[in-house]
């Protein structure tokens, strides 16, 4: 129902939308023109963000929806972020920003997968909510994120789980009763976490490199940093017919390199380093030794000079094309003053150097972000770059000037990850509890002691049970967690319980091992629970599928298969006491040599066993044990 509602959006994309949350219905015109404004408002607002951002693919754009359908008029984009899903949270972090300055506006956000923002606090969620029943019901408003509640009775606030409120109902329940919409403080938080640290996070993301690339290259990107992104999808994603274009490079001609700095997002980065590649001979791009200094530096410039003459290569610009300025566009004026009413400019003097850089910026934003209803604008990357160089005028010789004073680079000890950060990230995404950061800087015989602390045998067996015991539904198996977050006491009665529950009540017991020896009990028990004929009859079945076990475990005595299993203490006690005797019979001795087994200590046994043949890797038992949040110590017996 979801997928056939909504309109299909690409992978890898987000789409958003930004509602009035009580508009006016009489006057649509108004609406208009309030919607507008705020469009304004926003990227002037958020236009500090977004203006030194590189986007992997799109950047976020807003633009006027008229209404349609039972959809009201509202701000709407989607963005394609590609490999890098930062980039969408960084729009949800914008979005929630919008939201907390612009109280009129509530937000609607989703990819592919539907209301993604759900899936980060998918364990808080209630029952009742399912990727079905989260149409039209998730806001963001108010800088917090905010659910419909689930109406059983009519008096409730909310909508029923059953149905699809349309986009004005939900929008006018959440007008009306704010607090009741709140999302619960686990989801809330599950949500802030996700998006803790932005905006600083951004300038986290980013990673500085030296880059031995043609003068061009270098001229472009000091003006345009965000091209950067365009040319390494360009050769991340490169095919034979686009190297053809490098075999002769004819717009970036590799005599003309010199040494820059250029910043790159973490994915970019990645995309461009952990590729292998060997130019062509007659591209004329030799590499050093790599065990020469400057390799990567050079290396990562002849990649990127592939890129950009790949780009500009597909270019179809013509040389008397005009750019549209962006003062055509009737929202550029108000959009302008927006900026300078909130110190975009930072005091510059119109004209000046730092001005005009600042304008350029800004204008490169307004295109990215701003599109018209009816005349869109399309951005070729390789027109882009070509326009900067026409527009650019540059000396070689201050370029190599400029190598001396070059910042220092960035570490790229990120791409390298122990097992202990990996484990420690997946057990967070897992929403498990795990120790503070000076973990990972412990020394080898602190991590053991922390590990051989970190879990119980008794731990092990009581979450099996659980896990057995716990009431699922045809959509799957719930593991159960709240053993994980209260402390255990071991009760030798509620272990037997749990067992009996495991094994099955004593009536449909299989195994003679676990029927009482008293007959005369049993007895007692079947004639006040089984007053008629029939159940007799099942009683008598029941006898004599006893005695069949009987026989069945007599003939097993004499195999290797009774051996494989362990016995309790006492049971086996009671057993070498009989076996002291001269007044016990042979029979007899046989009877009390079948004992109870004791299903603890087998199921802690095969589950160690089967860990240690794992040798480290993934395998069933640390899949299960992982999933009920327990956690087993290396084995440290290499025998």
């Amino acid at each position: 129902m979801d997928v056939l509602r909504r309109p299909a959006i690409p992978e890898d994309a987000v789409q958003y939308q930004l509602f009035l949350v009580h508009p006016d219905p009489s006057d649509a015109e108004a609406n208009e023109r309030f919607l507008k404004q705020i469009l304004q408002n926003i990227l002037a607002e958020i236009a500090p963000l977004l203006v030194p951002y590189i986007w992997q693919h799109q950047s976020f754009n807003l633009r006027y929806h008229p209404e349609k359908g039972d959809v009201p008029a509202h701000l709407g984009g989607v963005t394609e972020f590609g490999d890098n899903v930062e980039d969408e949270w960084f729009i949800i972090y914008l979005l929630k920003h919008i939201t907390h300055i612009f109280s009129d506006v509530a937000v609607v956000v989703y990819d592919n997968d539907g209301q993604f923002i759900l899936i980060e606090a998918a364990e808080h969620l209630p029952k009742w909510l399912d990727p079905d029943s989260s149409e039209n019901r998730v806001f963001l408003y108010r800088g917090e994120l905010h659910i419909l509640p689930n109406r059983t009775r009519s008096e409730e606030v909310g909508w029923p789980s059953d149905s699809v409120p349309a986009v004005g109902q939900a929008l006018e329940v959440l007008h009306s009763h704010t607090e009741s919409c709140l999302a619960k403080q686990p989801i809330r938080s599950a949500l802030a976490r996700r998006l803790d640290g932005y905006p600083d996070k951004i300038q986290q993301n980013f990673h500085h490199a030296h880059c031995y690339v043609p003068a061009g290259i270098a001229v472009v990107l000091s003006r345009r940093p965000d091209l950067i992104a365009a040319a390494v999808s360009a050769f991340y994603l490169r095919d034979p017919v686009d190297l053809q274009a490098c075999r002769n490079f004819h717009t970036f001609p590799p005599d003309t390199r010199v040494m820059t700095s250029v910043r790159f997002t973490r994915c970019l980065y990645a995309q461009l380093q952990q590729q292998s590649f060997v130019p062509d001979r007659r591209s004329g791009f030799t590499l050093p030794a790599r065990s020469h200094p400057l390799y990567r530096a050079h290396e990562l410039g002849m990649k990127l000079a592939h890129g950009f003459e790949i780009l500009c290569s597909k270019s179809g610009q013509s040389s008397s094309e005009q750019e549209t300025p962006v003062s055509s566009n009737p929202l550029w004026r108000g959009f302008l003053d927006s900026l300078k009413k909130n110190g975009y400019f930072k005091g510059e003097l119109e004209g000046s150097a730092r001005y005009r850089d600042l304008m350029t910026s800004a204008e490169n934003f307004f295109r990215q972000s701003v599109t018209s209803t009816h005349c869109p604008d399309i951005h070729i990357p390789g027109d882009e770059v070509l326009k900067v160089m026409e527009g650019a005028s540059y000396s070689l010789e201050g370029l190599k000037k400029q190598e001396a004073h070059l910042p220092p680079e960035d570490s790229d000890a990120w791409l390298d990850m122990s097992p202990q950060e990996l484990e420690r990230l997946l057990e967070e995404k897992g929403s498990r509890r795990v120790s503070d950061g000076t973990r990972k800087m412990a020394q080898p015989d602190e991590e053991v002691q922390e590990e051989e602390a970190g879990y119980s045998l008794i731990a092990v067996t009581q979450g099996m049970k659980n896990f057995i015991n716990a009431m699922s539904s045809h959509e799957g198996a719930e593991l159960p967690r709240s053993c994980l977050t209260e402390p255990f006491s071991f009760d030798p009665d509620a272990v037997t319980s749990a067992l009996d529950r495991l094994l099955g009540t004593k009536d449909d017991e299989l195994d003679s091992d676990d029927f009482d020896d008293d007959e005369d009990d049993d007895d007692e028990n079947e004639e006040v629970q089984n007053g008629s004929s029939q159940e007799q009859a099942g009683s008598e079945a029941l006898g004599n599928l006893k005695k069949y076990m009987e026989e069945m475990d007599q003939e097993l005595q004499s195999t290797n298969i009774g051996k494989t299993f362990t016995q309790n203490n006492g049971a086996s006690n009671k057993a070498d006491a009989s076996k002291s005797s001269s007044a016990t019979s042979g029979s007899e001795l046989v009877e009390e040599e079948i004992q109870p087994l004791d299903v603890d200590l087998n199921l802690v046994t095969n589950l160690l066993e089967s860990l240690a043949s794992q040798a480290g890797l993934a395998g069933p038992a640390s899949n299960l044990l992982q999933s009920l949040g327990i956690h087993i110590p290396p084995d440290a017996d290499q025998s």
